[in-house]
């Protein structure tokens, strides 16, 4: 029974039981008093509590008997003390680096559960810190290791500042302009941007230190890195949502062969249109008046004014969009010619919508443009197109009828 008195297995033996009193005490703090605590936080109104809960920051600071046991342990120890101490002092700045870890990530899950997050994302900031903890946890525990005091390594990592810029130069970048677009309000998380360059156009889900990740409309996920949104363009479509109106810029192509002067049979017609009849009855007026003013000789329609379909046609859709319920009439209303083309007159509606979400705007833009096609030939004007089957087949009849 001698080699009980070695001092050796003396230490091993403390250590032994040493582990297994730390071992139940933490298996009786994560079994019972966390347990309680779970329950306790689950019945309070915040929601702090359970996401710390969540994160595990309280598992890894009920480590911390245990550690005070191990610590207590030591005066007993005569072999073994110094390496002991070190391992439980490494063991101890792990538990600190992982709880503080743990900690940097619930304080960013709590922010994120407030508005401002949209506004003023700090992920990228918090992975800034997370860097700087694990880089000063290995310092410190290999200065202990090595018996050297930490400012010496740190010190000694200004000779290797150019290659750790090199190293880190994706993250310095990413840094600095996690600063700008946050300082300019330039992305928020919910934001519609696109950027062509990199297939980006959707929804920004996360603005991250590295990335910024985008759900596309198709549900693809396309990631940019964020130092490519303070160096390339890219377009942010949020400024249209806060402005209350989305813009409808089409337009239909008139055949330019249709235009002419309105005779009386087409204003017989078209002062049956409600929308029309003050616009007919002002217009007609003002160019009675014009015509008699300057002795303007009505026998050919090239002397003096007078109403043209074309013109009536762009009275009667400003009439027709300035009484659309769908129609923002704060914003820009216009109805335009382009320039001609070989294809035809471009007659351009450039309106917004009161509703900027995407289906209700397309379904209110398809409304507008059914009934623009439906009353040109009311007009007695024609939609330019290029002839089709349909076209080619019925010129074939007739001419096959001759």
């Amino acid at each position: 029974m001698d080699f009980i008195h070695n001092p050796l297995i003396q230490d091993v033996l403390i250590l032994v039981f040493a582990l297994a009193l730390s071992a139940i005490a933490y298996y009786g703090v994560k079994r019972y008093l966390l347990q309680w605590l779970y329950r306790l936080f689950r019945k309070t109104p915040t929601i702090w509590d359970n996401i710390l809960f969540d994160q595990g920051v309280f598992d890894s600071f009920s480590l911390v008997i245990p550690g005070l046991l191990m610590y207590r342990v030591l005066p007993f120890l005569q072999v073994l003390e110094s390496g002991t101490a070190q391992l439980l002092q490494v063991g101890v700045m792990v538990v600190l680096a992982i709880s503080l870890d743990r900690v940097l990530k619930a304080g960013l899950k709590i922010y994120n559960s407030y508005p401002i997050s949209d506004r003023m994302p700090i992920k990228g900031y918090v992975q800034i810190f997370q860097i700087v903890l694990w880089i000063f946890t290995g310092t410190a525990i290999l200065s202990l290791l090595l018996g050297q005091s930490p400012w010496i390594l740190l010190s000694g990592l200004g000779a290797l500042s150019a290659i750790l810029i090199l190293v880190f130069q994706d993250t310095i970048l990413s840094f600095i302009a996690g600063l700008q677009l946050t300082m300019n309000d330039q992305v928020r998380v919910g934001d519609w941007i696109e950027m062509p360059q990199y297939g980006a156009d959707g929804d920004v889900e996360e603005v991250a230190l590295h990335t910024i990740k985008v759900r596309n409309w198709d549900k693809s996920i396309t990631t940019i890195p964020t130092h490519k949104l303070v160096g390339d363009s890219f377009k942010n479509w949020r400024g249209m949502f806060e402005s209350g109106g989305r813009r409808i810029k089409r337009s239909i192509l008139i055949d330019q062969t249709s235009v002419r002067f309105c005779d009386e049979e087409l204003l017989g017609r078209l002062e049956n249109i409600q929308l029309l009849q003050d616009y007919l009855a002002r217009k007609t007026k003002e160019i009675e008046e014009y015509n008699a003013l300057h002795n303007i000789d009505s026998s050919s329609l090239v002397n003096g004014r007078h109403l043209t379909n074309l013109g009536t046609f762009r009275a009667y859709l400003m009439a027709y969009l300035r009484t659309h319920p769908e129609i923002n009439q704060e914003m820009i209303l216009l109805v335009r010619h382009l320039q001609p083309t070989t294809n035809g007159l471009p007659m351009e509606i450039y309106v917004f919508t009161k509703d900027v979400a995407w289906v209700k705007h397309e379904s209110v833009q398809a409304d507008i443009f059914d009934h623009i096609l439906a009353v040109v030939p009311q007009f007695d004007l024609r939609v330019f197109q290029n002839p089709g089957g349909h076209d080619l087949a019925r010129i074939g009849l007739e001419r096959s009828a001759y």
